[in-house]
């Protein structure tokens, strides 16, 4: 597995763009810190971050995960662009023909997917850490390592995402077309569920109970918007009349249901590769 991740990692880093991207991402990251300095001040009205608990633990984890989940989009191109420059540059045959099978080739692609998604969630741990320690009013021991699931909804949801983006980059073999299938597939799945929502199931949770099951939809219910956690938040909730309580803890439902698509993905892009004429 060392030599076929390190066949995979030497043709990102000799690629000028995705040697670019995936720096950029990881600098995208880190500038989560930076939340901690937005402060203005408009007459008595005060504003602050990091005085409103973003970076208490251990809600740190929860928001931290959330934003940083959103940047996952650069290493997406990345891994698009990784698929099909093997159609463009014909090192995928020329792979095969040095004696590397389907099974090592599609496999050398997945382990590179959870290496991207392990070295994001390492990096979002220690990143946290570092905040938390200076910016949080909770330091116990047990405080700042409880709910450390987020950390591993959030590995779970790159790996799954990835995975259909390298899904997405066999079937299509263009990384511009596979990334705009990518869009319309959203598109697609917020139809689905505006459908069963306004439509078909307008007075119940049906919808929910279906659309769980839909790719991108159960990647996004593992990591909750820690929003109407912060304390601030729940106070304007109060004064509006609106309800800001709910179960912000991470769904091991769609845990299951995200690894089960993951393996749909490796599983089919093996599939596809095997049955194609190169």
């Amino acid at each position: 597995m060392k030599r076929l991740l390190s066949i995979e990692l030497q043709k990102i880093w000799m690629n000028k763009a995705s040697r670019i991207l995936t720096l950029t991402y990881f600098v995208l990251l880190s500038f989560i810190a930076l939340i901690a300095a937005i402060k203005f001040d408009i007459g008595p009205f005060k504003f602050h971050l990091a005085e409103m608990g973003i970076f208490n633990f251990p809600f740190i984890w929860h928001f931290n995960t959330y934003v940083a989940a959103w940047l996952k989009f650069f290493l997406a191109i990345v891994i698009v662009s990784m698929m099909a420059n093997e159609y463009s540059y014909g090192t995928l045959k020329q792979n095969l023909i040095d004696g590397l099978s389907k099974k090592e080739f599609i496999l050398s692609k997945f382990l590179t997917v959870v290496l991207f998604a392990f070295g994001s969630t390492v990096f979002v741990f220690i990143m946290s850490l570092l905040l938390g320690l200076s910016f949080s009013s909770y330091t116990e021991f047990g405080i700042i390592f409880s709910d450390l699931d987020y950390l591993l909804a959030f590995f779970v949801k790159l790996t799954g995402f990835f995975s259909f983006c390298l899904f997405l980059g066999i079937l299509v073999k263009r990384s511009a077309f596979a990334l705009g299938f990518l869009l319309v597939w959203s598109i697609i799945e917020a139809i689905i569920r505006g459908t069963l929502a306004f439509k078909i199931f307008p007075n119940s949770d049906t919808e929910e109970k279906i659309t769980q099951f839909l790719p991108l939809e159960s990647m996004s219910n593992l990591i909750a918007n820690p929003g109407p956690r912060l304390s601030v938040i729940k106070n304007i909730g109060t004064q509006m009349g609106i309800e800001t309580e709910g179960n912000f803890s991470v769904d091991y439902t769609a845990v299951l249901i995200v690894l089960a698509w993951t393996f749909v993905f490796i599983y089919f892009s093996y599939k596809l590769l095997k049955n194609r004429d190169l």
